[in-house]
């Protein structure tokens, strides 16, 4: 973990320093890329950094029209809209309510998404072999995994018996996570309490519910929303001492137990290459969703000890990263 984050570091710096190492289409030509997200994140910059290598360079040949909605999901209808007019050559967005806003705004404009949750349940695309639209990307194979992540925590934690879920429910590429929480609470034993928040308002009622139902543990259903409230999240879990389990390698690493999370920084890599193949002529109705291929568990022993528990060394072998 700590790799990656002196990589994160110095991408900011490299995007400066470095030169064009590959060959956009139509030399002299500026491209226009649309980006929609929740807030800046230092993956957006190891986005623009694979567009560098591959040949975009901001304020050369590319202009970035970055919008924020800093977690109001409202205002994406707004810069989808936004976009359109500006008549950008493609959509970067990086959270499913995003992706159907700009699906609204334009049914020809290209749209990319990095980090789709479920984007055949969501109505994003047809399959993911063929999406069949305007609309093509990466997916973080979210329903998947959640599975695991309750499957490793309660193997850490042999004593569970009430987990809570903290998720956004106004997400709807979450609704198949939340099912397959609730079949997986069946297999391993558990009892799951849904903590649904809808905004960024909802955050510190969801903490004083669960610190007044207090849960065997939390498990996270991760999107845009919930990452932008990492911090306030990891803070809750170490003030109230509840074993956590999150989808974000950084978050464990900054207090919580235990991480079991695809490679984000792989997958913003990736989705500067499907940026590159649509400015060269591809479709995305013809490039279909990829999936993950790099996934990380990271245990806190630091924050174990903290909260006496001693994580059996079966779990700890298939650990990738160790924090002590």
């Amino acid at each position: 973990m700590l790799t990656r984050r002196r990589f994160l570091r110095t991408v900011s710096g490299s995007l400066l320093a470095a030169p064009l190492t590959g060959k956009a289409q139509q030399p002299g030509k500026t491209w226009r890329i649309g980006f929609i997200s929740v807030t800046h994140v230092r993956l957006e910059e190891v986005f623009f950094q694979r567009l560098r290598e591959l040949g975009y360079a901001e304020g050369q040949n590319l202009v970035a029209e970055r919008r924020y909605s800093e977690g109001r999901a409202e205002r994406f209808p707004e810069f989808a809209v936004e976009l359109v007019r500006l008549k950008v050559d493609i959509i970067m967005v990086t959270t499913t309510p995003a992706a159907l806003a700009a699906k609204n705004a334009t049914k020809t404009m290209p749209i990319v998404i990095p980090t789709a949750i479920d984007p055949v349940g969501a109505g994003l695309v047809a399959s993911l072999a063929r999406p069949g639209g305007n609309i093509t990307g990466l997916t973080t194979q979210a329903p998947e995994l959640i599975g695991k992540r309750l499957q490793l925590l309660k193997e850490a934690v042999p004593r569970l018996s009430r987990v809570a879920v903290l998720w956004n429910a106004a997400n709807p590429a979450n609704e198949r996570s939340w099912r397959e929480a609730q079949d997986a609470a069946r297999v391993v034993g558990v009892t799951l309490q849904s903590q649904e928040v809808r905004g960024p308002t909802d955050f510190e009622r969801v903490f004083a519910v669960m610190a007044r139902e207090r849960p065997d543990a939390l498990l996270l259903i991760g999107d845009a929303l919930i990452f932008q409230h990492g911090r306030q999240i990891v803070d809750f879990v170490t003030q109230k001492r509840v074993p956590s389990m999150f989808d974000l390698t950084n978050l464990a690493a900054a207090g919580g137990l235990m991480s079991y999370a695809t490679d984000l920084v792989d997958l913003y890599r990736r989705a500067a290459t499907f940026v590159d193949k649509i400015l060269k002529g591809a479709k995305p109705a013809d490039l279909p969703v990829e999936q993950p291929t790099k996934f990380e568990l990271v245990i806190n022993l630091k924050t174990a000890k903290a909260l006496g528990l001693t994580v059996p060394a079966s779990v700890r072998a298939r650990a990738d990263q160790i924090i002590e």
